[in-house]
């Protein structure tokens, strides 16, 4: 008698109970210990370590990763690690479609390269310490976004387990995205025949605005960054004999950043800066506002002190919910994030520094040409500069944002199903304020496509700065609403 055929059921019955058991047990059992591996191994993005090669951190991620998704043994799976020359390795797998008929691929893209160490972590942890406590992962990496390959290949399992029919699967894991992504282009140049009619894009690598539902990203700020520098001196001069004769490099400085910000409010001064918040994403700002209130702000470590018997705080730009919510992803805003041409202040002599440089870190609205943004930023900074000081912009690359396509029907419903099947409330649609130039690239290459732009980076969690978490339940919860919403792609 012949055995029994073993059936792939219907697009759309995945047992949502099932599929949360089934993704709880594997992160349980072993992608916890994997991502303990993984946040071990320092491998800064290329942007922060140009002997990345040398040192093989970020080889080593990768093999690992490779290693673990082969082992895991996916039926129709096939997995390569392409290297183009001179440039970071690319992790890129395929899953064979089981729905009989089926055109159709859905992308699942994360990274494996790191932010810095930074400074200020607790006593008892480190970037490349990791350690579990109280359902958070923590060190660098983890969140941002080392898990994204485990949990994709995990929602799959969650698939095969209970043998739902799904479209064809493809993985696009890079290790540049902290740069830039500069590496990337080129990689989907080279792949694009592969990758297929895609339909839907799944982008582990964004935020949460809570822990209780899921979180689809509806937009991502641009950026540009580079270097400026004021030049005054060719050798630093006792400031008793200079000073008040030879201007000084920071006075400069702030001078030209003047044209760039006003101080006192924040506000890019440049309108090719702004753009009109479209209506849509406006609506949904304002029903996120509801639901997170005061915790849009409230959720960062603030400064602090005692004064006068009570506990004072630094204060937000604004504690509007709304406006904070607008504040962090529509609006053009401006950070120094490094320096240089300053001693450390226990080597900081009377001596007037020959030069002043500020790493800067420009966020652009979704809509804003970076290109055009960072020719116009040069010409801002550089001109006439005071004094005839020498001053330089050197840009380190730029990023245009990106607006989520219009949400279909489907869509829509798969999400709000799967969050309510997890977490017991409805989707939330959030805008951020940081940049993945993936999408941007896929949505002009992929016009058609969905975009489920999500990930575990809700409050407190602080990638790329000290205490860096991943937050285990919430992870494994998306990775089970990832594997619904695929089971209900049409």
């Amino acid at each position: 008698m012949n055995a029994p055929m073993h059936r792939e059921m219907p697009a759309g019955t995945l047992d949502a109970a099932k599929a949360l058991a089934h993704a709880t047990d594997q992160w349980d059992r072993d992608i916890v210990r994997q991502l303990t591996d993984y946040i071990a191994i320092p491998a800064k993005s290329p942007g922060f370590d140009k002997d990345w090669a040398q040192h093989g951190y970020i080889d080593t991620v990768v093999r690992n990763a490779a290693a673990w998704v082969e082992a895991q043994k996916v039926e129709g799976l096939t997995l390569e690690v392409v290297r183009l020359p001179g440039r970071t390795p690319v992790l890129f797998f395929e899953i064979a479609a089981t729905r009989p008929v089926s055109s159709q691929t859905v992308v699942m893209y994360g990274h494996l390269d790191k932010q810095p160490e930074f400074t200020g972590w607790r006593s008892d942890l480190g970037p490349w310490t990791p350690k579990y406590e109280d359902g958070r992962l923590y060190g660098r990496g983890g969140a941002d976004d080392g898990y994204a390959v485990y949990a994709s290949i995990a929602a799959v399992q969650a698939l095969k387990a209970q043998k739902v029919a799904h479209p064809r699967i493809v993985g696009l894991i890079e290790t540049s995205e902290e740069s830039g992504s500069n590496d990337l282009l080129p990689y989907l140049d080279a792949l694009r025949p592969r990758l297929g009619d895609v339909a839907l894009v799944i982008c582990l690598d964004s935020g949460a605005g809570n822990y209780d539902q899921l979180w689809l990203t509806t937009s991502l700020r641009g950026m540009a960054g580079g270097t400026l520098k004021v030049e005054v001196l060719t050798e630093g001069i006792h400031s008793g004999d200079a000073s008040g004769l030879v201007p000084s490099s920071f006075r400069i400085m702030r001078q030209v950043l003047d044209r760039l910000e006003d101080s006192r409010s924040g506000r890019l001064l440049p309108a090719s800066f702004h753009c009109e918040v479209p209506a849509e994403r406006l609506a949904q700002a304002r029903a996120t506002a509801a639901i997170l209130g005061e915790e849009v702000y409230r959720r960062f470590p603030w400064a602090h002190y005692d004064c006068g018997g009570s506990t004072a705080f630094t204060l937000p730009t604004t504690t509007d919910p709304l406006q904070a919510l607008l504040n962090r992803t529509w609006a053009p805003t401006l950070s120094v994030t490094g320096a240089e041409g300053f001693p450390a202040l226990q080597d900081a002599g009377n001596v007037l520094r020959p030069y002043t440089a500020f790493k800067l870190s420009l966020r652009l609205p979704p809509l804003v040409d970076a290109a055009q943004a960072v020719q116009e930023l040069k010409a801002l900074l550089e001109d006439n500069a005071p004094y005839q000081a020498k001053v330089t912009f050197e840009s380190a690359g730029a990023a245009t944002g990106w607006n989520a396509p219009a949400t279909e029907p489907w869509f829509e419903d798969a999400l709000n199903a799967a969050s309510q099947a997890h977490f017991g409330a409805p989707c939330g649609y959030i805008g951020q304020g940081g940049t993945i130039p993936l999408m941007n690239m896929l949505s002009t290459g992929f016009p058609t496509s969905q975009m489920m732009v999500c990930g575990v980076l809700g409050p407190k969690s602080n990638a790329h700065g000290p205490n860096e978490f991943l937050h285990v339940p919430y992870a494994k919860k998306l990775t089970a609403a990832v594997a619904q919403v695929i089971a209900q792609l049409p």
